[in-house]
């Protein structure tokens, strides 16, 4: 009977927390923005592999219960929301890339700049209002705000938070079938002690970023 009586009070409880993200969103339609998008990154600060940006339009009746932050979830909470947004018919999702390259060609701010514009140009319908997480994102024909640590504030931000994460993360599993050596599977191309340690024995591979260190100064001596 107890179990019972608690099961609708924890949904409850669960609304009201989602409901509290909506705030933005909310601000947003009442200065007469319909259709708003949430934005976010992940994998700026990797030695190796891409930034990739998301952006996630959800309608304001959405429930999706345990939406967050995509770094206070597990792998499995992840992936199940990954599953959840990407095939709610409901849902505009779009995904922008920046490859080692670009981040090496104009700087990992740049890059990531970049990978947000493309993610928003990918949305259809296309955003009139953009929330941001921690970048003033600098769109020719769409405003928007900058939200610092937006992925614990916005709904929208999280969702895109979740996109971005588990799409890079499945990237860099990929990446890790072709360059096994490197570790890409655990640490996802960030500078672990096991991935700096692979990198001083083996040098860097192809999707390796140069501008970073250690690898800028490695390579730098290589051709002084």
């Amino acid at each position: 009977m107890q179990m019972k009586a608690q099961a609708p009070q924890k949904n409850l409880t669960e609304i009201q927390r989602l409901k509290s993200l909506w705030t933005f969103e909310s601000a947003a339609a009442a200065n007469g923005f319909r259709v708003i998008a949430g934005v976010d990154e992940a994998g700026r600060g990797p030695l190796a592999g891409p930034v990739l940006a998301a952006a996630c339009i959800l309608p304001e009746s959405i429930y999706l219960p345990g939406l967050d932050d995509s770094k206070k979830l597990s792998p499995a909470a992840r992936e199940r929301l990954f599953h959840q947004i990407t095939n709610d018919p409901s849902i505009s999702v779009g995904v922008g890339i920046a490859d080692h390259h670009l981040i090496d060609d104009i700087n990992i701010y740049q890059a990531t700049i970049q990978a947000m514009l493309r993610a928003v140009d990918a949305l259809s319908p296309q955003a009139d209002y953009l929330l941001v997480d921690g970048l003033q994102l600098p769109h020719p024909l769409i405003k928007g705000e900058k939200i610092i640590k937006g992925d614990s504030k916005s709904l929208s931000i999280a969702a895109a938070s979740i996109i971005a994460k588990v799409t890079r993360d499945r990237m860099m599993l990929e990446y890790d079938a072709q360059w096994p050596e490197y570790g890409f599977a655990k640490h996802k191309g960030y500078g672990t002690a096991a991935h700096r340690k692979a990198i001083e024995e083996l040098g860097p591979c192809p999707i390796h970023r140069m501008s970073f260190e250690p690898l800028k100064s490695m390579q730098l001596s290589t051709t002084s």
